[in-house]
């Protein structure tokens, strides 16, 4: 999807996904009869527990776009590392002009993210996350952005195996 190594891919069936509309465009095309008019959405898709997926779907219609998009969407699921309703480790990344951080937060602190990134950390299930998005506020390359950060992020198990050191001490040092 974003050509990273480590994704975990999900199969959406036996899912409870639900989906979030992020943005709705209006396109228009001019032709030697006037203008033609088509509609873009972009889905973000979850179960609320660490899986999540988006799409894009195009019609000339805004109800057949967002059904496009939903179906894209569930072609494209992956598994996202979330504990205790936050993210293991801080994380950023960038894609296209759209530059996302995400630091992980105590609970109680909320979401505190705007717009695409918010719809994108509902769907995985997390509700305690600092955020900050920077340069373009495209949704598209922001909710790519988002999923590129979430997916760099990496498990504390797998840390602790790589470094031959319990789980505790990643935590603790």
């Amino acid at each position: 999807m974003l050509g990273l190594d480590n994704i975990e891919r999900v199969k959406p069936g036996g899912l409870e996904l639900k989906d979030r509309l992020v943005a709705v465009n209006r396109v228009t095309k001019v032709t030697k009869g006037g203008r033609a008019f088509g509609f873009s959405a972009i889905v973000v898709v979850g179960n609320e527990d660490g899986v999540i997926g988006f799409g894009l779907g195009k019609s000339k219609e805004v109800a057949s776009a967002i059904a496009k998009a939903v179906e894209d969407a569930k072609k494209n699921l992956v598994k996202v590392p979330v504990m205790n309703h936050t993210i293991p480790h801080q994380t950023s990344a960038r894609y296209g002009g759209a530059d996302i951080f995400l630091r992980p937060a105590s609970h109680g602190t909320g979401l505190i993210a705007g717009g695409a990134v918010r719809a994108v950390l509902e769907s995985a299930g997390v509700h305690d996350v600092l955020s900050k998005s920077k340069g373009s506020s495209n949704p598209h390359n922001v909710v790519k952005a988002t999923f590129k950060a979430l997916l760099d992020i990496r498990r504390p198990e797998e840390i602790a195996r790589m470094r031959g050191i319990s789980l505790t001490k990643v935590f603790n040092g």
